[in-house]
């Protein structure tokens, strides 16, 4: 491209011009090659005679030392840990203080120190100037530094501006490189109607940009909406599931604390009855012993009228006892077979429990608010 920012001849105008300039050349020079700040106090020089902020060669020597983090918060370190001046990537090697063992540059803080003052000084005067133009009538203006005004000239062709643009070779040039340089033969538009057409497309492109960023922002407000419609619909639907298989699991315990209490009833019936009879059975038998006894003793007997008179009452109580024992039979059902249920088929049922059939691979924007999961 044939053309060169230039800035008019008149220079720098108004009170303090050149040393405005002076000031900026100067801050340039105090600034951080890592923070592109002016640097902040202590200053410490490298041995490749850079200077750096303290805080930014602490910084760089943190991420140059991955071990430093295990190691403690602190900035220093063990001997011989290094890192890269940024500038010329010259190496520096710590010693076991770390970045604090680096020599401060006083010099450089001295000299930050005056520049801070006049820069102070500076906003300090063009601050009085403004209130002084505010108060005669004149409108107040900002104390920034505007950078003089720059016209597009044209290297090969001093002083003539560029003012065509060349569309074979898609760059600005001036009026003399058509007729007799190097666009002579190439097919040139007036500046000014492409700059006016370039900016109506840029313009037109930002549009559509932001329309489309527009319509992006609306999709993602759809979709964060659909998240929460999902979750909410999980949410109940997870409950809607658990509530539900309480509801079987208390449905079999209250029929498994029935089928139970019908056995023990059961049980406890027999037991019941089998008990009474066992009672019973035991006390005619304690009589019966004790009648074969006095049996026994009376058989004994040698004394006819006495054996007489004793064996007539003990064969009378003898007939009423097998009598008795002959006419109650019991009759025992301990087989409790019948209390059996078949789960086969209920346990293969619950086992195949399963949510129907859905739409598990519809299409997220065609899915509304009350999809089912």
């Amino acid at each position: 491209m044939n053309f060169a920012l230039r800035p008019p001849s008149s220079g720098r105008s108004g009170p303090g011009g050149g040393r405005g300039a002076t000031m900026e050349n100067l801050e340039k020079q105090l600034l951080c090659p890592v923070c592109l700040e002016v640097f902040s106090k202590p200053v410490v020089i490298l041995p490749c005679q850079h200077n750096l902020c303290r805080k930014c060669a602490s910084d760089i020597f943190q991420a140059a030392d991955p071990l430093w983090r295990s190691r403690g918060s602190s900035s220093t370190g063990s001997s011989g840990a290094r890192f890269r001046c940024p500038s010329c990537l010259h190496e520096v090697v710590l010693d076991r203080h770390g970045v604090y063992g680096l020599q401060r540059n006083l010099l450089v803080e001295n000299i930050l120190d005056m520049f801070r003052q006049q820069e102070s000084s500076r906003r300090v005067f063009h601050a009085h100037k403004a209130r002084q133009r505010f108060t005669q009538g004149v409108v107040m203006e900002l104390p920034v530094n505007i950078k003089p005004e720059q016209k597009l000239l044209c290297e090969e062709h001093e002083e003539e501006k560029i003012n065509i643009y060349c569309l074979s070779c898609e760059t600005p040039t001036c009026s003399m490189c058509k007729v007799f340089g190097k666009h002579k033969d190439c097919d040139v538009a007036p500046l000014s109607s492409v700059y006016a057409r370039q900016k109506a497309d840029l313009s037109d492109s930002i549009a559509t940009l932001v329309a489309s960023n527009d319509h992006v922002q609306a999709a993602i407000t759809q979709m964060e909406e659909m998240c929460r419609t999902v979750e909410e619909n999980g949410r109940r639907r997870r409950e809607q599931l658990a509530g539900r298989l309480d509801g079987l699991a208390a449905i079999l315990d209250e029929r498994k604390r029935e089928l139970v209490g019908l056995i023990a009833t059961e049980r406890d019936g027999k037991l019941g009855r089998v008990r009474g009879l066992v009672g019973r059975y035991s006390d005619r038998l304690e009589a019966a012993v004790a009648l074969v006894e006095s049996a026994i003793r009376s058989n004994e007997e040698t004394r006819a009228p006495l054996f007489i008179q004793s064996a007539n009452v003990i064969l009378e109580k003898i007939a009423v006892a097998a009598r008795s024992s002959h006419a109650e039979r019991p009759e025992l059902h301990e087989d409790v077979s019948h209390f059996v249920i078949d789960t086969d088929d209920l346990a293969d049922m619950l086992r195949n429990i399963r949510f129907p059939p859905g739409d598990g691979d519809e299409d997220p924007d065609e899915c509304g608010e009350d999809s089912d999961l």
